[in-house]
């Protein structure tokens, strides 16, 4: 938007990311301050984890710094980080499937980090955002990546298709159904646990 890249309540100056396009480490490491929280809550919804999403987060950052000075600014500095960020976290969780058997979200904690920091996130999790959180958890890791970066972070289906490594139709094949399997377990049970219908 315009001039600079506003992140939360901050505006990254865009001389900030010019000086780390042209190597400059410390503006680099200044850029990730500013856009961890936001960063990180994406790995975090994408793997549904703790540990792997700060894995997550460190690759795409690497990844991020390696290709700082191909940055043209053609989207918000935060859309390509999400972008790179994705990939890494499609990629993680590929190499964590060959590696691991337990069921993506078992044994961590499912407190979303960024509530405490994300009023419009605490409203939600007042109109039960707990439920559907573990809902998204639940799905499908292919599903679960699209409906997050659609639904979540906004990105267009060309940008999903490309990030997954799939064609446009098939990310909103991925969309409708995760967006399908959320609504029918968000309807199987209410607030008290009691099944509907």
């Amino acid at each position: 938007m315009g001039n600079g890249l506003r992140d939360g309540s901050r505006v990254v100056d865009p001389e900030l990311i010019a000086a780390a396009r042209s190597g400059d480490r410390s503006a680099f490491e200044q850029l990730v301050r500013l856009t961890y929280a936001g960063t990180y809550a994406l790995a975090w919804r994408l793997t549904a984890n703790e540990e792997d999403a700060r894995d997550v987060v460190q690759d795409a950052y690497l990844r991020a710094w390696k290709g700082i000075d191909g940055f043209r600014g053609d989207a918000e500095l935060t859309t390509w980080l999400y972008r790179i960020t994705a990939n890494c976290a499609s990629s993680h969780i590929s190499r964590r499937r060959r590696h691991r058997t337990e069921p993506l979200g078992e044994g961590h904690d499912h407190a979303d980090p960024t509530l405490a920091s994300d009023p419009a996130l605490a409203v939600d999790v007042s109109a039960g955002l707990g439920r559907l959180g573990r809902a998204v958890e639940a799905l499908p890791a292919k599903l679960r990546a699209a409906v997050v970066l659609h639904d979540v972070y906004d990105l267009p289906h060309q940008a999903i298709a490309e990030e997954l490594g799939i064609s446009v139709t098939a990310a909103k094949v991925r969309l409708h159904r995760g967006r399908r399997l959320l609504r029918e377990m968000l309807e199987v049970v209410d607030d008290r646990g009691v099944r509907a219908g």
